[in-house]
Order: C-alpha cells, then sequence, then structure tokens
C-alpha cells in the first residue's frame, strides 16, 4: 500500500480560525488547513511549518499535534493519505494570499463547513475544543463518505 504522509495545520486563536481557499491541485475550490507532504529528510513538524510559510506567508511557533487520520478512496484501495493535524495558537507575520492557497480568518460560528472535504464536519469539533483524535475515512470517487471511524484519545 502507497501511504503518504502528509501533514494540516490551522491557526486557532480565540473564536476565529484560519483557513486557506485551495486554488490549485488536490482539494482545489475547498476551505482547509495548509499542509501537505514531507520533502525527503523533513520531519513532520519542519514539513508543517514550511507548508505553512510557503502557502499563508506565516511562520509559525509551536506546533501542538491534535490528531491524525487516514483517508482512503474506494476504487483505489492501495492509496491511504495519513494527515497529521497540527493547531498553531502563535504566529508571526501576515497571512497573505499565494499561488495555492488565499487565507482567510473565520468565526467559528461561520465555519464554511460546506465548502470544505466532508470529513471536516466531524473532526474539526474535537480540534477546535482541544481534543486529540484518531480517525479513517473511506471516500468515493466524488469525495463522499462512504465509511468513518473517528475515536477522541487522550494522546497520539
Amino acid at each position: 500500500m502507497e501511504k503518504k504522509i502528509t501533514t494540516l495545520v490551522l491557526v486557532h486563536q480565540g473564536e476565529k480560525v484560519l483557513l486557506g481557499m485551495k486554488k490549485r491541485g488536490f482539494g482545489q475550490g475547498r476551505w482547509n488547513g495548509f499542509g501537505g507532504k514531507l520533502h525527503e529528510g523533513e520531519t513532520i513538524e519542519q514539513a508543517a511549518k514550511r507548508e505553512t510559510f510557503e502557502e499563508a506567508g506565516v511562520q509559525v511557533g509551536e506546533l501542538e499535534k491534535f490528531g491524525v487520520m487516514d483517508f482512503y478512496w474506494k476504487n483505489k484501495p492501495e492509496f491511504c493519505v495519513e494527515v497529521n493535524v497540527f493547531k498553531v495558537r502563535i504566529f508571526a507575520g501576515i497571512p497573505t494570499e499565494s499561488e495555492e492557497m488565499k487565507p482567510q480568518w473565520f468565526d467559528l460560528k461561520e465555519i464554511p463547513y460546506k465548502e470544505m472535504w466532508q470529513d471536516d464536519t466531524y473532526w474539526m469539533p474535537l480540534f477546535l475544543n482541544d481534543k486529540k483524535f484518531k480517525g479513517k475515512f473511506i471516500f468515493d470517487d466524488s469525495d463522499n463518505i462512504l465509511e468513518k471511524e473517528l475515536n477522541e484519545v487522550k494522546e497520539i
């Protein structure tokens, strides 16, 4: 099985969360956190910081790992994406649009779930309430959830 290790960083401050509109590539047209795949020799944390800087123009402080999820697609059973989800509370710089992402702050009561991946509605409430989680989601070819497993955990 090909397992692609990726990162996802969300800046969460008080009643707001920073999301980015994906402008190209995988997930285009959806609001999401910032992140992506690791470069050779990088740790997951190094990749998370690099990707957030490249996509949103901000340097993040401490990364708090809140989740690990595996994503599968029914018609590509050999393909798996492992997403390592991090929360950032402190950062430097002004969120700036890049070629890949257009960052925007959202009030927690106005998160655009209908323009996000379907799985976000399940794990994001745990994340925003400082709860750690592990999950597995299986999608069809239209990225609809066919199966899900999501558990709150004490440690990642």
